[in-house]
């Protein structure tokens, strides 16, 4: 079950932060989200409760597959009046109630659904075709298209920092490369389609993330540290530990996406992460120290000798400069932060 938003952990840094936010243009406007009961979805209704507790009158639309399965999980907001269900699978969804925004999230990132790379591949390119014409007819006159950094492929080793302006991309004749190659295509369908049809849709490439709602025990290293600390277990690095990664906490993540919505320019890619890199035994020795410092960390490979470092690391000076956006909350307080909000009864 997804955290209350109401919890401290969660409301009360995008309290700290929602000053950075003019939600004005939010006031009397209606949001379809598609992919809005994940980790994203939950950020931003989150901070779309702590508005409306602020007096702006924002409603949100969000399409599900399984509404019941949203409301057994996220219990808060399905009990919302302000927030209502359209039942629905992203390729094929009808619903006829206008909408003045639309935020298109949808995109399957659990490890099992990479399995099936044509799937994934219809998700994005059948689901970003079908949802763009819903906004049309819909009367959205904004989208915000949800990207990754999977766009770039493999980080050279030289580019400590990927820009939005890097010619690098994943090899489309890879077959590990469908889902990056795939949110590549979608975003030239955005581009044109804004174009030709007069609607503003901004890019956010995603990168890595923490907060509330993160899988503990999935595939995303940070979420199983974490979750090895709540458990008393010692933290296991599933390799290595020097591949380069950088976390952007929920509230930040919240705040950036509603901002490239609302700001961003037509046509162009934001990066939205932290520029911070830490290698992943750095991350594990980090969570140790915030959550349980008398335990081990344990590495489960050494590295080879003279291999390439694995290294995936954004550079946001576009979104710094355009939309002064920046990382607001530290990796130290954001592990602390996630901690609380899965066990507030360990780590107040």
């Amino acid at each position: 079950m997804l955290p209350d938003p109401r919890c401290p952990p969660v409301q009360g840094r995008l309290t700290a932060l929602h000053d950075h936010l003019d939600a004005s243009p939010l006031d009397g406007r209606t949001v379809f989200i598609t992919g809005g009961t994940g980790f994203f979805g939950y950020w931003m209704l989150s901070l779309f409760d702590l508005l409306r507790q602020r007096g702006v009158d924002v409603r949100v639309r969000l399409l599900s597959r399984n509404p019941a399965a949203f409301a057994a999980v996220a219990p808060y907001f399905s009990a919302q009046s302000w927030v209502s269900c359209v039942r629905g699978d992203v390729k094929s969804f009808a619903d006829a109630t206008p909408a003045d925004l639309l935020i298109h999230a949808a995109t399957d990132t659990d490890a099992a659904a990479h399995r099936d790379p044509l799937a994934i591949m219809d998700n994005i390119l059948l689901g970003t075709r079908h949802t763009l014409a819903h906004a049309l007819s819909s009367g959205v006159r904004r989208v915000l298209y949800v990207s990754s950094g999977a766009v770039y492929g493999v980080q050279p080793a030289d580019i400590e920092q990927l820009p939005e302006s890097a010619s690098c991309a994943c090899d489309a004749t890879h077959p590990d490369s469908a889902y990056g190659s795939a949110k590549r295509g979608a975003e030239q369908w955005c581009v044109q389609f804004g174009r030709e049809h007069g609607i503003a849709i901004p890019i956010a490439r995603c990168f890595a993330f923490v907060g509330a709602g993160l899988p503990l025990n999935g595939h995303f290293a940070i979420g199983n540290f974490i979750g090895d600390a709540l458990a008393g277990r010692p933290i296991c690095v599933n390799g290595d530990g020097t591949p380069l990664r950088s976390y952007l906490y929920g509230a930040d993540l919240a705040i950036w996406l509603l901002k490239i919505l609302l700001q961003g320019t037509h046509g162009q890619a934001y990066n939205v992460g932290s520029d911070q890199a830490v290698s992943i035994r750095e991350l594990a020795e980090t969570v140790r120290d915030a959550l349980c410092p008398e335990h081990a960390v344990h590495i489960t490979r050494s590295a080879p000798d003279n291999a390439l470092r694995s290294r995936y690391i954004p550079a946001i000076g576009r979104a710094r400069s355009e939309l002064d956006l920046d990382v607001w909350t530290s990796l130290e307080q954001a592990i602390r932060l996630t901690a609380a909000s899965a066990a507030p009864h360990q780590h107040a």
